[in-house]
């Protein structure tokens, strides 16, 4: 087996990035097309879903700030047989100064870095107040008189300095499509991330992703910068990714699999709607698994108010959001409501999404547990199901990041050869 490719998690949340890079996880055959993405199934299953191979990837360090987050993400990967003792519940900008002031924080021979820094301050859901935010970076209501470095908006630059302190190999930051829409803030970042180290990264044009493209039954669009170590390149290498019009040889963006509205060919498979997703899902009254039997019992509010609309099975899902303050989206609503669900015809009530739906819909696997109750004392839940909604809407879509991760994984060798 190939050497394993040590992977720093930062903003890891509840872990979609890295279950996507690490990969042998499930997802139901039919958001995979292997017409383009050949060779990535390791087993099919009777249930009509399918293991994907593992990737290269393996998770060495992990952050957030949000318990809920680190409770779910230890939770999924103690049952995969990982050491959990690698994710830290501090803020970056505190593990940044802790290595500053001579602790050993980071680990060694870093490969690759991955982040999806806070996007709150650049979404078209929020004040949009960008770099300008005042919010403080240990999460809350904490505000700063004035914008600065360890506030909010600017926690990429906490981000790069991780890069500078690792030096790995690629990176990879995430962050929402509004961010692309806000004057010149898309091409300073680009910037930024190119100085780490002595300009010694080669940061492509970041590109726009729409998970329904990629198999994952979501509108989500999420901007993605892919940083590549200059001085680690193969000079081959490095003379491809530096032309204006990248080869699909070095190009390491993944190529769709799924069309959605335009853009249909031979090559690429419909959309992966909410129908074929939920087809084999129970009603939350006849399940024992608890992130499907609890969820929110929102009243209806009005379609004046965010989240007050329905889902349609024959289309793909809204962008799971990580604010959930009643207003996720509906499963079903009465027709009183101007619900139109196939779904009524069954005399089924109307009903909100449950954690487990919205995970489906953000691929995670039916297996990755959300609502995780508690054993001991009186506390009932580890993570609640209000906060089982929050991680859920925070994370990345796994199998968008599985694409992508694979991708960079069969490119690594050819970027990374000897550099004569």
């Amino acid at each position: 087996m190939s050497k394993k490719l040590k992977l720093l998690s930062l903003f890891s949340g509840c872990g979609g990035m890295d279950l996507g890079f690490e990969g042998g996880f499930r997802v139901p055959k039919k958001a995979i097309n292997t017409n383009i993405s050949r060779n990535i199934i390791a087993k099919t299953h009777p249930d009509g879903w399918v293991s994907l191979k593992e990737n290269r990837f393996e998770t060495v360090f992990a952050n957030d700030i949000l318990i809920d987050a680190k409770n779910t993400w230890t939770n999924h990967f103690r049952a995969r047989g990982r050491d959990t003792s690698v994710y830290h519940l501090e803020s970056i900008v505190d593990l940044v100064k802790k290595h500053k002031s001579g602790s050993k924080v980071f680990p060694d021979n870093i490969d690759v870095v991955t982040g999806g820094f806070p996007c709150q301050d650049f979404s078209v859901a929020g004040k949009r107040q960008g770099f300008n935010s005042s919010k403080g970076h240990h999460g809350g209501k904490r505000t700063f008189e004035d914008a600065s470095t360890e506030t909010r908006g600017q926690l990429y630059m906490w981000m790069k300095e991780v890069i500078e302190i690792t030096k790995p190999k690629v990176f990879v930051a995430e962050n929402v499509k509004g961010l692309v829409n806000l004057e010149n803030v898309k091409d300073i970042i680009q910037y930024d991330f190119s100085q780490a180290n002595g300009s010694d990264y080669l940061v492509l044009d970041p590109q726009v992703l729409l998970a329904a493209n990629y198999g994952v039954s979501q509108s989500r669009e999420r901007v993605f910068f892919i940083g590549i170590r200059k001085s680690a390149l193969s000079k081959i290498a490095l003379e491809e990714l530096q032309k204006s019009s990248i080869s699909d040889d070095y190009n390491p963006y993944p190529k769709k699999t799924h069309y959605y509205q335009n853009g249909a060919d031979e090559n690429l498979k419909k959309f992966f709607s909410l129908g074929d997703l939920f087809k084999d899902l129970p009603e939350p009254d006849f399940t024992d698994d608890p992130s499907h039997k609890v969820y929110s019992k929102a009243k209806f509010m009005g379609k004046h108010c965010q989240g007050q609309t329905e889902i349609r099975l024959d289309n793909i899902g809204p962008t799971i959001r990580a604010e959930h303050h009643g207003n996720i989206e509906f499963r079903r609503l009465s027709k009183n409501n101007g619900g139109k669900s196939i779904e009524l015809k069954l005399e089924l009530s109307e009903r909100r999404l449950t954690p487990r739906e919205c995970g489906l819909i953000q691929s995670f696997p039916d297996d990755f547990e959300f609502v995780i109750p508690s054993t001991e004392g009186r506390k009932k839940y580890i993570v609640s199901p209000s906060k089982a909604y929050k991680v859920i809407g925070n994370a990345v879509p796994p199998l968008l990041a599985y694409h992508l991760a694979h991708r960079l994984d069969s490119l690594w060798d050819k970027y990374f050869d000897k550099r004569e």
